[in-house]
């Protein structure tokens, strides 16, 4: 998570409980170039209310009246799934994460050997759930929707009491909107809650397109999540505001591109690649006209003009005055064998 940024292709529940969806998503994850492909498990009996209503955005995207207990009952993945999406993962050369949403759920993903847990934002105030990822030790991704300062450094205090250590959490700034207006965004707070919280910091982006996520890299995120999908029209809660595989793609190239773009050391000047160019675009001390042999040089007679291989413009003080030894024609690039 140091060197590199951490991609997160979420697939989250766009598999709308259909086994070969999810392993189309994770092709699609796949060939992105995305780390990790995620998903969501859960045991909606252990997670939801029956009597749990919907979020609007989620009533709007589903458009039905069924509650959230019977909207997640559909999406919720069976164990075998897991199974075989990981090794399904695993043959394409992505690795597979998944969100645990109950206790129980944690414990099935750690015997799946899954490397890190990936903490939602609804969780983020569950003392019980924090202490149970606790106890297991492995590295934390926390989200952090709908949460303050105070909600994130309790989360901390929590997950560190056990067996995990702060260099070990990266927090998400994140917005639980779906999709987040642009104006909600605050991308500033990625930067406070790392200041103030000396975590590593990265962002969940439910914004629409992937212009924020871009920009969350440029300004030092370890981690991006985004959600995808196979196509934006599909029936369910989190594919509106999912990117489709060229965007997940086209993202990912960006961030990969972005990375490098802000690895330099930070000194200013000229790199390798531009070191060719120097004598192409500067200038050199130029004649305007023809001058005889003897004639003293004046302002008036020079051009600063291209190739800069010649006397640099900046130096124009040093041949002011001087004598030229010998008639030159017009235009001539002036060099230090030309004076007495």
């Amino acid at each position: 998570m140091r060197n590199k940024v951490l991609i997160i292709a979420e697939a989250g529940v766009n598999h709308n409980g259909d086994f070969e969806l999810a392993k189309q998503l994770i092709a699609v994850a796949a060939d992105s170039g995305a780390d990790y492909v995620k998903f969501q498990t859960y045991k909606t009996d252990k997670f939801v209310a029956k009597t749990a209503g919907k979020a609007v955005y989620q009533i709007n995207n589903t458009k039905d009246n069924n509650s959230q207990y019977e909207m997640l009952k559909k999406l919720e993945m069976p164990e075998q799934w897991h199974f075989d999406l990981v090794h399904y993962a695993n043959s394409l050369g992505i690795k597979f994460l998944s969100t645990a949403f109950d206790q129980e759920s944690i414990d099935f993903l750690d015997k799946l050997n899954i490397p890190l847990f990936k903490v939602p934002s609804g969780e983020i105030t569950n003392k019980l759930y924090l202490a149970h990822i606790a106890k297991i030790g492995k590295p934390v991704i926390l989200s952090t929707g709908m949460a303050d300062l105070q909600d994130i450094k309790s989360a901390i205090e929590i997950l560190t009491s056990k067996n995990i250590s702060k260099e070990m959490i990266t927090v998400l700034h994140c917005n639980t909107e779906y999709p987040t207006p642009m104006s909600d965004v605050n991308l500033k707070a990625m930067d406070t809650i790392k200041q103030e919280l000396n975590v590593k910091v990265g962002y969940s982006d439910h914004t629409l397109g992937v212009e924020v996520s871009i920009a969350a890299v440029a300004l030092g995120a370890s981690v991006i999540e985004k959600h995808f999908t196979l196509d934006r029209c599909m029936a369910g809660p989190d594919h509106l505001a999912s990117l489709e595989p060229a965007e997940l793609k086209a993202m990912v190239t960006a961030i990969r591109n972005i990375e490098l773009a802000i690895s330099g050391d930070g000194k200013k000047e000229p790199s390798i690649s531009e070191l060719k160019n120097k004598a192409i675009a500067r200038k050199s001390l130029h004649l305007k006209c023809k001058l005889g042999a003897g004639h003293i040089l004046t302002e008036e007679d020079l051009d600063a003009k291209r190739p800069g291989d010649g006397i640099s413009p900046m130096r124009i003080h040093e041949v002011l005055g001087k004598r030229i030894k010998r008639e030159l024609p017009s235009e001539h690039k002036l060099t230090p064998n030309d004076f007495e």
